[in-house]
């Protein structure tokens, strides 16, 4: 009979105060085994006889895991409220991310270059105001200005993010370590230092000034002012539990640049002036009504940390909360279309699209799961944000090709 391997020294946990005569044999047994022997005790033992004797905990008292379940995750015998472990820092190994080199990784982290969602929430709104812009543009701008000054925004949109996201996180080194979300951030896990991350920032601003170089003079004097909100918003987390509105002041701020950059004076324009200001006002709803869904996916850890929002404030009442910002949003926005002259395909495309898409949104969001809530947050994005731009664009093209056969009949 082949021999039970067992490494030398192996030592049997049996104490012999706890040992009955009847299971002398058994622990006879196991001394050989700790020798490498195998043989069959003479008289079999029972399992009852053996789990008491052993003196093994009873089955009440273990513990399962299952496979699924991390064992970081997994609670002990002797601490069954121990907290959970968390995990440490993995460097990316998909995505855009895993391709650069890894020393330029957490410049790249900082800015959320893996995560473009922010930079299309912050764009859509310079494409309304451009395609609403356009129409009212003297001569009325071509497709190709109105494509050429969508391109510039974008470019700026990126760059002007991630300096957002670099500010926030220079205001938010301390408190990112104690957000689930957050702790894995580059100066939270002290990936780059401060300075470097300051010193990162003001390249980033200085590439976003030269993009606004490239627009008409007045877009300068409108989208400076821009960054005393940038700059504000973490700090509004810390003083107010609307951190959002603020928030939407500054991702809003597109709203109002598509005009001047097409050539619109916004001071001599009162129609032009009343729907930008409405559009800008309709933004902001609409970016609250985003992030308080983006904000539900950290309700607890905030909570923990200090960190005001909305989401805290009415967490109870959120689906009121998000349907009246969406009527607010819907509502301003039919008020901008008016005052630009607008048509059906308008009325129709953006504003009926939108309050479809937002009503569909808010009613199956499910606010106490964080995937479900990243998921409506970064699909939502091109759901209502594409609905409005279609409406804009359709309404735009019609009127272009009104004005070109108007003019045809004037020559």
């Amino acid at each position: 009979m082949p021999r039970l391997i067992v490494p030398n020294g192996t030592k049997c946990l049996l104490s012999s105060s706890h040992l009955s005569p009847n299971s002398w044999r058994l622990s006879r047994q196991f001394h050989n085994v700790s020798k490498g022997i195998l043989r069959q005790p003479r008289s079999p033992v029972s399992a009852t006889t053996t789990t008491a004797s052993l003196g093994f905990p009873k089955s009440r008292h273990m513990i399962p895991v299952s496979s699924s379940t991390s064992q970081r995750e997994a609670h002990t015998i002797d601490s069954p409220s121990s907290a959970t472990i968390p995990e440490p820092y993995s460097p990316p190994t998909s995505g855009i991310l895993s391709h650069l080199p890894k020393s330029w990784v957490p410049y790249a982290e900082l800015i959320r270059i893996d995560k473009p969602t922010g930079t299309y929430y912050l764009y859509f709104p310079c494409l309304f105001s451009t395609l609403m812009a356009a129409p009212l543009a003297t001569p009325m701008a071509t497709p190709l200005s109105v494509l050429g000054t969508a391109t510039l925004f974008f470019a700026g949109a990126l760059i002007m993010r991630g300096a957002g996201c670099s500010i926030n996180d220079l205001w938010d080194r301390n408190l990112d370590p104690h957000v689930r979300r957050t702790r894995h951030r580059p100066l939270a896990r002290g990936a780059i230092t401060p300075f470097q991350a300051l010193s990162y920032t003001g390249v980033q601003l200085l590439a976003g000034l030269g993009i606004l170089l490239q627009f008409p003079t007045p877009c300068l004097f409108y989208g400076v002012p821009s960054l005393l909100f940038v700059a504000s918003y973490p700090l509004a987390k810390r003083v107010t539990y609307y951190p959002q509105f603020v928030l939407g002041l500054t991702f809003s701020w597109g709203a109002i640049m598509g005009f001047p950059a097409l050539g619109v004076d916004l001071l001599s324009n009162t129609s032009a002036l009343s729907a930008a200001a409405l559009l800008y006002a309709s933004n902001v709803s609409w970016t609250v009504l985003y992030d308080m869904i983006y904000a539900h996916m950290d309700i607890k850890d905030d909570a923990k940390a200090g960190i005001k929002s909305i989401a805290l404030k009415h967490d109870a009442d959120t689906k009121k909360v998000l349907t009246g910002l969406a009527v607010v949003q819907i509502g301003l926005l039919g008020a901008a279309g008016m005052a630009a002259g607008a048509g059906p395909a308008f009325f129709v495309g953006s504003c009926g699209g939108a309050a479809l898409a937002l009503g569909w949104m808010i009613r199956r969001v499910n606010l106490k799961s964080v995937k479900d809530c990243w998921w409506w947050f970064v699909n939502g994005c091109w759901i209502t944000g594409g609905t409005i731009s279609f409406g804009l664009a359709l309404d735009y093209l019609i009127r272009y090709n009104q004005d070109d056969k108007k003019d045809a009949l004037e020559d």
